[in-house]
């Protein structure tokens, strides 16, 4: 088994909101993978004093904690579970009901259970690429966020208004109930020869650039690791930059990739 990750943030004057984490419990039967994309608060103003990379630490090894230690509860149980656990940590100092609480995407993903089956959960605008043996990748997305309307997104109000929220988009935040939101299914373990989990900063490679088909995406990661296609966003963006063209949210993003070759 070959697991690598790379994270990097989008400005050296910011944090880096991602989080991103792989285990392989001592029993050797199996493992799991967890990658966050904090959401950045326009302001700065979320009601919590500890802020979002705080956020995504707590949520992120609650996350892979319980999907290595009970394999009896589904990943949608392991993440409400994650949230109620996170938000109980800060419950008592910070304001869990403003709009823009610490918040994030998820890709969790789980092999080696009972079943033998490799489960996946996504949560928003991250994305988990699911490689067969014979190279074909299916791109598991939770796509509400790009069904939205772009003038519904133009502005922070009204961006607020649709976030976790129906007929709008979902995010792990404070409300453990989102978590049956998220897109979930298993795929037999002998077909799946590797999971590439990444967010929304690494897969503007292909969805943002269109440097490249999926495929192509999980070729290159395998070839050059998680930092080799970060490296690559990086030089699309600068080069975007010095044209001067206008590309959707923002330029640099935090990027994070966990690559798992089973």
């Amino acid at each position: 088994m070959r697991i690598e990750l790379a994270t990097s943030p989008g400005s050296a004057e910011r944090p880096n909101e991602d989080w991103a984490s792989a285990a392989l419990p001592a029993s050797g039967q199996g493992g799991s993978l967890v990658v966050l994309d904090g959401v950045t608060p326009p302001t700065g103003d979320d009601g919590c004093a500890h802020g979002v990379p705080w956020f995504t630490a707590h949520l992120g090894g609650a996350l892979l904690e319980l999907s290595t230690t009970r394999p009896d509860l589904s990943l949608t149980e392991i993440l409400s579970t994650a949230i109620r656990r996170t938000a109980d940590s800060h419950r008592q100092t910070c304001d869990l009901s403003h709009v823009r609480t610490p918040q994030a995407t998820v890709v969790l993903a789980r092999w080696g259970g009972p079943l033998d089956d490799v489960e996946h959960l996504v949560l928003s605008d991250s994305a988990l690429l699911v490689e067969a043996p014979g190279g074909e990748v299916r791109a598991v997305l939770d796509d509400r966020l790009d069904r939205l309307p772009r003038e519904a997104l133009r502005t922070h109000a009204s961006a607020d208004a649709l976030r976790n929220a129906e007929g709008g988009f979902f995010t792990a935040a404070a409300d453990p109930s989102v978590a049956a939101r998220a897109v979930t299914g298993r795929t037999p373990r002998a077909e799946v020869r590797s999971l590439t989990a990444l967010t929304d900063g690494a897969s503007r490679w292909v969805d943002m650039f269109k440097e490249g088909d999926w495929a192509q995406c999980v070729a290159l990661v395998r070839r050059e690791g998680p930092q080799g296609l970060i490296d690559r966003v990086r030089a699309v963006e600068t080069a975007t930059e010095e044209r001067t063209e206008v590309i959707r949210w923002k330029l640099h993003d935090d990027a994070a990739v966990v690559f798992a070759e089973l």
